[in-house]
C-alpha cells in the first residue's frame, strides 16, 4: 500500500472520487441524479444565474441527460431534503439524521443569522399547520421602514429560523422560493429521525468526506462547520488506530484517506476531456485545498468590486483531463439564446489542443444552457503573448 502519492496521483484520486468524468456509469435520467447528489454528499444550492445555475450545473457535470426537473421529482418523491451543508444544499434523505445535530444546536439558542424572535415563530407555525405549506410572500411585510437586502421582514426571518431549527422544511421552490411546510408532515416515515451520537456523526461526516474527495484533513473536513474541528481530529485519529483509516504524505504534508484510496489509482481517468466547471463545484469550493493539490488559485470576481475584477463577474473554472488550464467568465443572455464569453482566459501552454477539446464541452454547454449561439467578446492568456491571428482563430474554431 502506497502511503506517499504525487500530486498527479492524488489528483487522479480525487477526480475519480468527485465523479467528475463519470457521466455515464450512474445511469441516466432521475435515478443518476439521485445517485450523484449521494455520491457527492450534498450539492450546493446558489441564486446566481448567468448561466445555469449551481446545483444544476454541478450535477450535469456528472449526469448524462440531466435534466433540472430531476431536482423537483427527487423532492416530491422526498428522495432529498434542503438543508445546510457547508451553504445551502440538496442532500440525500437517508442522511437526514446527520442534520439533527446543527438543527438541535440552533433550536437550544445558537444563533444563526439573527436573533429569535418567538412570537413571529409561533404566528408562522400556526399559519402553516392550518393553512399547509407557505412562502415568505404569504406573509405580511409588519416592518414601518427597511434597511437593506439582508433586512429581512419578520415572518421571513422565523420562517429560516425554524427551518434551521428543524421544526420545517422545504417542499419545493417556485421562482426559486422556498415552500416551507411541518416538518412532520414532510419526512418520510421510514427515514431514521433519531438523534446520532457523537460518534456515528463524526463518523459519518469522516466517511462521507472521504469517499467523495479521497484525502482530507480535519480542518477540510469539517470545512464551515462550527466548533468540531478538534472532535473531528481525534476521532480520525481513533480511526486510524481501528484501520478504518490510514495516512497519505502528498507534498510533505499528512492526509487522512480511507485504505481504499490505492484502488483509485487503477482506474482510469479521461485525459483528454474538457469540463466547464461551476465556481461552487464541490471539486473546489474549498480554494486554499484546491491551490495546494491543483497549484489552480481561483476566486469568483462576483463579490469583488468591478474595478478589482481580474477575470470577469462569474469566472467558470476549466478543467482539462487533471489540470485546470483556464477560466471562463461567461453570461446567458436568455432572451436572444446568446452566450456570451466575455474573457476566456488561457492557463496552459497547450492552447491549440485545449482549444479543441474545449469546443466540444462548449457545444454541450451551449444546450444545456438552452442556447443556440455563442458569441466571444475577449481571450487572454497569463503570459498576454495570444497574438491577434490566434485570437481570431481560436474564436473561429469555438463559434463555428
Amino acid at each position: 500500500m502506497k502511503n506517499t502519492l504525487s500530486l498527479k496521483e492524488v489528483q487522479k484520486a480525487i477526480l475519480i472520487s468527485q465523479g467528475i468524468y463519470s457521466n455515464n456509469k450512474m445511469g441516466k435520467g432521475k435515478e443518476a441524479t439521485y445517485k450523484t447528489i449521494e455520491a457527492m454528499n450534498y450539492v450546493q444550492i446558489d441564486s446566481i444565474s448567468v448561466v445555469e445555475r449551481a446545483h444544476h450545473h454541478s450535477i450535469w457535470n456528472r449526469t448524462e441527460n440531466y435534466n433540472s426537473t430531476h431536482i423537483e421529482q427527487l423532492l416530491e418523491d422526498k428522495q432529498i431534503f434542503e438543508y445546510w451543508s457547508h451553504a445551502a444544499s440538496y442532500l440525500p434523505m437517508i442522511d437526514y439524521r446527520y442534520s439533527l445535530p446543527r438543527k438541535n444546536a440552533f433550536a437550544q439558542g445558537e444563533q444563526h443569522w439573527f436573533s429569535k424572535d418567538k412570537a413571529s415563530m409561533s404566528h408562522v407555525l400556526e399559519r402553516i399547520k392550518n393553512d399547509g405549506p407557505l412562502q415568505a410572500k404569504d406573509f405580511k411585510d409588519t416592518r414601518e421602514s427597511k434597511t437593506g437586502w439582508w433586512d429581512w421582514k419578520p415572518a421571513k426571518k422565523a420562517l429560516e429560523q425554524l427551518f434551521m431549527e428543524g421544526e420545517l422544511m422545504v417542499v419545493k421552490r417556485q421562482g426559486f422560493q422556498k415552500v416551507y411546510d411541518l416538518t412532520n408532515r414532510v419526512l418520510p416515515s421510514h427515514i431514521d429521525s433519531s438523534i446520532p451520537t457523537d460518534e456515528e456523526y463524526y463518523q459519518h461526516l469522516i466517511i462521507n468526506y472521504l469517499q467523495a474527495n479521497a484525502i482530507g484533513t480535519p480542518e477540510q473536513i469539517t470545512y464551515l462547520l462550527k466548533g468540531i474541528k478538534k472532535p473531528v481530529q481525534q476521532h480520525c485519529k481513533q480511526m486510524l488506530e481501528e484501520g478504518m483509516l490510514i495516512t497519505v504524505k502528498v507534498a510533505n504534508l499528512s492526509y487522512f484517506a480511507l485504505p481504499t484510496i490505492n484502488d483509485l489509482l487503477k482506474k482510469k481517468l479521461s485525459r483528454n476531456k474538457v469540463k466547464i466547471l461551476s465556481p461552487f463545484d464541490n471539486l473546489l469550493i474549498q480554494r486554499k485545498r484546491t491551490k495546494a493539490l491543483f497549484n489552480y488559485d481561483y476566486q469568483i470576481e462576483c463579490y469583488v468590486p468591478a474595478h478589482k475584477r481580474k477575470i470577469g463577474y462569474f469566472s467558470l473554472p476549466l478543467l482539462w483531463g487533471s489540470k485546470f488550464s483556464g477560466r471562463m467568465d461567461a453570461k446567458m443572455d436568455r432572451k436572444l439564446g446568446i452566450l456570451n464569453i466575455l474573457n476566456l482566459h488561457l492557463e496552459t501552454e497547450e492552447m491549440d489542443e485545449f482549444i479543441v477539446d474545449l469546443k466540444k464541452t462548449l457545444d454541450n454547454f451551449l444546450l444545456f444552457n438552452k442556447g443556440t449561439n455563442i458569441n466571444i467578446f475577449k481571450i487572454t492568456s497569463k503570459d498576454n503573448m495570444l497574438s491577434e491571428n490566434k485570437t481570431r482563430e481560436f474564436t473561429s474554431v469555438l463559434t463555428a
